[in-house]
């Protein structure tokens, strides 16, 4: 447990930065999961629309620094590239 006063300060800050990002990933995950679920689909023009609205949001997480930056290139890419394989 902290003991010292800055201790306890990092430790209120830390667990204030875990739910946020917490909440970022989770975000993340769910934009994935419906731009998944519209290429299951076989549909085109869902696929391409959830394609484009998740990629701001990876690129949100690299800047806040939830995702590292690779990451979030590879899954854009693994997805446009099944969302293309559609066509």
């Amino acid at each position: 447990m902290a003991n010292t006063p800055q201790a306890k300060k990092r430790a209120r800050q830390n667990e204030r930065r875990f739910a946020v990002n917490k909440a970022r990933r989770s975000r993340i995950r769910t934009y994935l999961r419906k731009a998944e679920e519209a290429i299951a689909s076989g549909d085109k023009d869902a696929s391409v629309a959830a394609l484009k609205a998740v990629q701001p949001e990876l690129m949100r997480g690299v800047t806040k620094g939830v995702l590292h930056k690779n990451t979030a290139s590879r899954k854009m890419s693994r997805l446009s590239a099944r969302v293309k394989a559609l066509g």
